[in-house]
């Protein structure tokens, strides 16, 4: 719509300064033929905008020009509420901005649009972690954001699974990551993932570092999540399903379900001792046929299980 197009020449130029019709028709998606008939609508429309000719030139507001015009539409003023999460921004030591920053924004809406983002924030509320997991005590998480911003390098003493486990580490602090409710820390040389909540100690210093510029927070952090599962699941067991029976990751193997309707399945698992607890959990609509190991392990158990509540029941019948 030509309406939505001007109010974006609009923030564009008031938010970039000068920018000539062919950088403008780029953003906007246009021809540049289009930019010229919009900046002439603005012109006639008494926004005090003017162009310089030439190599350097382009198109600009007069300075000290500021409009109150946001141009968000209904749907994004409901996103803009929606996406204010106040648990992680309080942990960032970042609540009172946040909410203030709310508070701004409500009152430059227009009154229909607030009732918009009243109605979405009365309606919807986000909560990241996860039920069954306690909230990670983070209590160096602010130290960490302010390393982050100012780019500033941390020293640690850091808490790990590998021996020995506690190591200190220098870190150069690119970027935090929030992932189910748990704040993760990516950080040069490397760079490399750190948990927030494992660090035992932390020392500011006044040594800057400069963060690389090619560096990409939301690409890196999608390539760990991958690389990460693939790392997970390098093994693979063989198991036998009953009827209606399903299991996550699992993908069917050659051949028909069999006379009782059991079906053939391979799963990826991340070790035997995990895949173990899981299958358990199935009871008697499962069979693992491979690998031998946890095969084997499970019979243990079950045969354990067995020999236990049977002498419970005689127990009890003494």
């Amino acid at each position: 719509m030509k309406s939505a197009r001007l109010v974006s020449i609009l923030l564009l130029l008031q938010t970039r300064g000068r920018m000539t019709a062919a950088q403008l028709a780029e953003e906007l998606e246009v021809s540049v033929r289009t930019v010229y008939r919009d900046v002439e609508a603005l012109g006639a429309a008494g926004v005090p905008l003017y162009g310089d000719a030439g190599h350097a030139g382009g198109y600009r507001l007069l300075d000290g020009y500021r409009t109150r015009l946001t141009g968000l539409t209904a749907d994004e003023a409901e996103a803009l509420f929606l996406a204010g999460a106040p648990g992680p921004a309080a942990e960032l030591g970042l609540g009172s901005v946040l909410a203030a920053a709310q508070l701004k924004v409500r009152a430059a809406l227009p009154a229909e649009l607030r009732a918009h983002a009243d109605r979405i924030s009365g309606r919807f509320h986000l909560d990241t972690p996860g039920w069954y997991a306690d909230a990670d005590e983070a209590p160096y998480l602010p130290a960490v954001a302010d390393a982050v911003w100012n780019s500033r390098v941390l020293n640690i003493l850091y808490r790990r699974w590998a021996v020995p486990t506690d190591v200190e580490r220098r870190l150069e602090p690119y970027g935090l990551v929030l992932k189910a409710g748990r704040w993760y820390v990516v950080a040069g040389p490397g760079p490399r993932t750190f948990r927030v909540d494992q660090i035992l100690e932390l020392a500011a210093t006044d040594e800057e570092f400069t963060r690389p510029d090619d560096f990409d927070l939301a690409a890196y952090w999608t390539g760990y999540q991958r690389d990460f599962h693939d790392r997970l699941h390098r093994a693979e067991a063989l198991i036998r399903l009953a009827p209606g029976t399903t299991v996550p990751r699992a993908a069917p193997a050659d051949g028909p379900p069999d006379e009782e309707g059991w079906t053939l399945a391979r799963v990826p698992i991340e070790s035997v001792e995990r895949a173990h607890g899981e299958f358990l959990g199935l009871g008697t609509a499962i069979e693992v046929l491979e690998p031998a190991e946890l095969r084997d392990r499970l019979a243990r158990t079950v045969a354990e299980l067995a020999e236990r509540y049977g002498n419970s029941r005689a127990s009890g019948g003494d």
